[in-house]
């Protein structure tokens, strides 16, 4: 700012603009010396120039000295007949739209404090706003809200050029507000929805914020707890949609549904998933509408299939959904690098709770349980812990396998009739083969691995063995626990105690030496 030789004179400056500007409507063009700092090139002044803003046009929302309505064209109001006030008032609210546009284009301005900064006056702007709305309601008690100047802000937070993380974080307090929330919602789902327009490929950036916006959305449980909301009302309404849970839900849904219509990229996908059984589809108003993403998902195969298996398992359990081939592709997802992958313990988990049924067909289980013991055969021993009593538990819910443990006239090992590589469990001819893993297992070089591969050489106990603690078992975990077991003491190196230094006299070494 000329004449300014550091952030104080700018201050003081800026704040003899903004008392002349709120004193006097002649003094209206000092409005233009305010705004023009807000594009200095200095960042202190900068933040001065936003303090100014906020402070000069808060006052005149408040005072209601911009004009309500559509807003009219600038020329057409000046070179009008209209009157000084009506011609001041939309002058003034063309400056304070130059204003809120300024302030989104410092959503992406290098400084951090600046960008915070921008981001809390937008925010005051909005409550001031609702609190003195500058469009006309449509009838007496309707419902108004700073549409416009809060698309702006969330079009800031989700940025296609730069990672708006901090920002977004920063913003996670707001969400906390009923009205809000709702809003956001809306806003994120319009953006989100207009993301490929004009675009061949979207930037992996627009989806990193996309997703940290979306997933901090958590609506509460219950309708009751509605009554948070940032822009202060003296009554609220039941005619408006914001105060209904119900109206939150339909939002909630529509904006996952217009995201994860995209092809996402994995790692975002990933992410999705991670929180779809936890944070989404409890508060969906249909959760059934996400079958076809947790199909697609569950078809790609790898991790993201075994992180597909919570969604599905609540649209199957709760919501009656028929998955045709479930258990086949299911069956297909057991290969060696299930036992290495991140989410190894949540796939077991719920691989566990599919199997649970007493009511699947044994040439079905009989597959599952074969499959796990040819794979458990190049298992580390961390996930032997886990496998075994999992296909022992199987063996246990569903008697009619248990011939897969004793087949005195089975054939030979390199007559196996399992076939490996069938793809069908039906077709794999499991339950004509035997469990000769487990039983080669208990050769194992780790004593714990080969005691758990021994419990088929007993009865099974009637009760199953939870394997809910061994999910976790890491092999960090087995070797501090092998660490700190105590040894046996002394070892015995004969069976004849040795007397004096060169051992007993008929010994070959005191025959022929003597010590001098």
């Amino acid at each position: 700012m000329e004449g300014a030789d550091g952030p104080g004179d700018a201050r003081r400056a800026l704040g003899r603009l903004v008392e002349a500007v709120l004193a006097s409507r002649g003094e209206a063009n000092a409005v233009f010396d305010i705004l023009a700092v807000l594009q200095s090139e200095d960042q202190e002044e900068i933040q001065e120039a936003v303090h100014a803003c906020s402070r000069l046009f808060g006052a005149l929302l408040a005072r209601g000295e911009l004009f309500v309505g559509q807003l009219p064209s600038e020329e057409m109001v000046l070179t009008g007949s209209r009157g000084a006030t009506r011609k001041y008032k939309v002058w003034m609210r063309h400056r304070y739209q130059s204003c809120c546009n300024r302030l989104g284009e410092l959503l992406a301005h290098p400084s951090f404090q600046v960008k915070e900064l921008a981001l809390s006056t937008l925010m005051k702007f909005v409550q001031l706003e609702g609190e003195h709305p500058l469009e006309k309601p449509k009838y007496e008690g309707n419902y108004l809200f700073p549409h416009q100047l809060f698309r702006l802000v969330v079009g800031g937070l989700l940025s296609p050029e730069e990672d708006r993380s901090l920002l977004l974080s920063q913003f996670r307090e707001y969400l906390e507000h009923d009205d809000i929330r709702y809003h956001t919602m809306q806003a994120a789902s319009d953006t989100v929805a207009r993301a490929t327009d004009g675009r061949p490929e979207v930037p992996l950036t627009f989806w990193n914020n996309a997703f940290m916006l979306l997933s901090s959305v958590s609506l509460p449980r219950q309708e009751s707890t509605l009554s948070s909301f940032y822009v202060k009302h003296t009554e609220l309404s039941d005619k408006w949609k914001v105060v209904h849970l119900k109206e939150h839900r339909k939002a909630f849904q529509q904006m996952w549904l217009r995201f994860l219509k995209h092809q996402l990229p994995l790692r975002i996908c990933k992410k999705v998933l991670v929180i779809m059984h936890d944070s989404i589809l409890p508060h969906l108003a249909q959760p059934s509408l996400m079958i076809d993403f947790l199909t697609r998902a569950y078809d790609i195969g790898g991790a993201v299939s075994l992180l597909a298996l919570n969604g599905l398992f609540i649209l199957i359990h709760k919501h009656n959904l028929e998955y045709p081939d479930f258990y086949r592709k299911l069956y297909g997802l057991l290969n060696p690098s299930v036992f290495h992958v991140k989410y190894r313990a949540r796939f077991f988990h719920l691989a566990d709770l599919f199997l649970s049924s007493s009511h699947l067909p044994a040439y079905l289980v009989a597959a599952f349980a074969k499959r796990l013991a040819r794979l458990a055969l190049t298992a580390p021993p961390e996930a032997l812990l886990m496998v075994l009593p999992f296909i022992c538990n199987l063996l246990r819910r569903h008697p009619a396998c248990r011939v897969l443990m004793h087949r005195p006239r089975g054939p030979e090992l390199d007559a196996d009739p399992y076939d490996p590589a069938e793809e069908d469990p039906a077709q794999s001819r499991a339950l004509e083969s035997s469990l000769w893993e487990l039983q080669a297992l208990q050769q194992h070089y780790h004593p714990e691995v080969s005691k758990a591969a021994s419990a088929i050489n007993q009865t099974l106990s009637v009760p199953e063995v939870s394997i809910a603690p061994l999910l976790e078992v890491t092999a960090f975990e087995i070797f501090e626990r092998d660490l700190k077991k105590k040894g046996p003491g002394s070892v015995p190196l004969e069976f004849i105690p040795a007397r004096g230094l060169l051992g007993r006299r008929e010994d070959l070494c005191a025959q022929h030496f003597t010590l001098s």
